[in-house]
Parts: structure tokens; C-alpha cells; sequence
């Protein structure tokens, strides 16, 4: 495989489980804005930007933090590259190059869902219903992926999507639990955690899973530990990285020169699972677990790096 085909691939995945992602925050933010603590001026929509990373850009273009602008600003304008519509429209886009190489049921479906988005406008949004169009994002992201697994050969091209959709997905769910993290931390007017963790899991669509192990102890060690450590759950870090791993290493070479720098990746990826394994409970404690987070999304960075140098920049490849 061409390394420009692998890399459209990986990033074919990651824009995907980005979509999802942003829609999954949104819509989780409407459900429990009448929280007493998301009624906080400081709070109510300024958190959103920040779960997803954005606070820098966000100022750059709008003075306030409006229900109107923020909704605009992550779903669909076009000059971020990181709203939702750009994150379709990249996916698409590279998919296109791929077209003659993949099943057609893909390209029906994602072209499909950006060509209704582009429609859309964000006054539709907030007059019909938030929840619904949310709701319906994640829905068409679930097609996808659903397609996706029913339909394409376990090869290569498998592989590389699966790795991009995996990587993002441990980037974003520690993004989501450094923004809760931070806000524990700070000593905010908040009567009690539990809209924060709540928030969390449903987020994941994690609420259940969660109970099934907890009960009703809503403590954040708990929560923080089935987020990060749990081999069961498909959203939390361990899991993403365990089926990340086993995806590199399903990636067939055609070539002895790749596999030094494939290699590096595996070792990589294995390593980050091994030490999230190893944890101790007070390392998920709000005081020790941020941490913990910084170190993970360091070794998301450079996981994401080393691919780049293993499958998509061969002629930089360095051991």
C-alpha cells in the first residue's frame, strides 16, 4: 500500500471518531445544562470549548461564549478545522482518493451525511431541536462505522482505519477527563461533583457500563479508573489502546525496510497499556490524576508521531 493511501486511511478514521465525539459532547451538554452547576456564567458553555481543546481559537473569532456562536463554532463553520463539519468533509475527501479501493457502501454513506450537513444551517439547529440533531450525528457515525466493519476485508486498509479511530478516541477521552480534572481542581463554586462525572459518562455513553461495576458510587477515583483503566468498556483508554495495539500489529509490510519503525509503534502502543495496567487506585485520585492524564496525552502525541514516521514518512524513518 502507497504510503499517501495509508495515511488517508488512518486519518479517515480519526475524523470519523472526531464527529462522533463532538456530537457526543454537545448532546450530553444540553442533557444536564440545568445542573446547578452548569447554570454558572463561567461554566455553561465555556466548558464545551474547552473539553474539545478550543478556547484559543474560540476568543480569536467571538467576544462571547453564546449558545449561538459556540453551537456555530464547533458544528459547522468552516474556517475550524476541527468543527464538525470539517471533520466530515476531511474524511470525505480522503475517502474519495481511496474510492476504486474500498467498498461502495462507505463512500454512499459518508458522502450521504456531508452533503445533508452542508445543508444545514445553525438556526435549524437551535429552532427544531438540539437533542435530535445530535442524536442524529451519532447515529450516522454508528452507520459508518457499522458498514465499515460488516463489509471491509480484514486487511491492510482495515487496519490503518481502525488504527486512526482508536488513537482519536484515547486523545478524546482524555481530553474529556483533563477538562473535568482541571475544574475538580480549581476549588469552582461547585455544591458536588457529580454533574461532572455524570457528564462524563454519559459522554462515553458509559452511565450503565459504569453502574454495572460501581453501583451508585459516583466517586471520581471510580469513575476516573473505569475511564482509563477498563478492559471491557470500548471507550475507555485502556481499551483503545489494547485494540489499537492489536491493529498495528495485524498491519502486513510487504517490505523488511518497514519493519524497524513498525515495530516501534507496536512496542509503543503495548508499552502505554502495560503502565496503565500497573496503576494504583490513588493514582486516580482528582489531586494525583492529572498527571497522569498530561502523561497520557503525551504518549498519544508521540504514538501518533511514530505512525507517521512508520507508514506515511518512510523516507525519514529513523529507528
Amino acid at each position: 500500500m502507497l504510503n499517501r493511501n495509508a495515511e488517508a486511511l488512518f486519518w479517515v478514521g480519526r475524523y470519523v471518531e472526531r464527529a462522533e465525539n463532538h456530537a457526543r459532547l454537545i448532546d450530553v451538554h444540553y442533557h444536564i445544562q440545568q445542573e446547578a452547576d452548569f447554570l454558572h456564567k463561567d461554566h455553561k458553555w465555556t466548558r464545551l470549548i474547552d473539553a474539545l481543546g478550543a478556547r484559543t481559537l474560540y476568543v480569536q473569532q467571538f467576544e462571547a461564549f453564546t449558545e449561538k456562536d459556540v453551537l456555530s463554532f464547533i458544528t459547522l463553520d468552516r474556517g475550524n478545522a476541527n468543527s464538525l463539519f470539517s471533520c466530515v468533509s476531511q474524511a470525505r475527501n480522503n475517502l474519495r482518493t481511496l474510492r476504486e479501493k474500498l467498498p461502495s457502501e462507505l463512500w454512499d454513506v459518508l458522502n450521504a451525511f456531508y452533503l445533508w450537513l452542508g445543508e444545514m444551517q445553525v438556526d435549524d439547529i437551535i429552532k427544531d431541536s438540539p437533542n435530535a440533531f445530535y442524536r442524529h450525528i451519532k447515529e450516522r457515525m454508528a452507520m459508518f462505522q457499522g458498514v465499515e466493519n460488516s463489509v471491509m476485508l480484514r486487511q491492510n486498509e482495515w487496519h490503518f482505519i481502525e488504527s486512526g479511530r482508536f488513537l482519536e478516541r484515547a486523545e478524546n477521552t482524555v481530553r474529556i477527563l483533563q477538562s473535568v480534572a482541571g475544574t475538580l481542581l480549581e476549588g469552582r463554586d461547585i455544591p458536588t461533583p457529580y454533574p461532572n462525572m455524570l457528564a462524563v459518562l454519559k459522554s462515553v455513553s458509559g452511565y450503565q457500563s459504569f453502574r454495572r461495576f460501581y453501583g451508585d458510587g459516583m466517586q471520581v477515583e471510580h469513575i476516573m479508573e473505569f475511564m482509563i483503566r477498563s478492559e471491557s468498556f470500548p471507550r475507555s483508554i485502556q481499551f483503545s489502546f489494547t485494540e489499537l495495539e492489536k491493529h498495528l500489529k495485524g498491519i502486513e509490510l510487504q517490505t523488511q525496510d518497514y519493519h524497524i519503525p513498525h515495530e516501534k509503534a507496536v512496542r509503543l502502543a503495548g508499552k502505554v497499556k502495560a503502565e496503565m495496567a500497573c496503576l494504583e487506585p490513588d493514582e486516580f485520585r482528582a489531586q494525583q490524576v492529572s498527571t497522569l492524564l498530561e502523561h497520557l496525552t503525551v504518549s498519544c502525541h508521540r504514538l501518533g508521531k511514530t505512525m507517521a514516521t512508520a507508514f506515511f514518512q518512510f523516507e525519514e524513518a529513523t529507528a
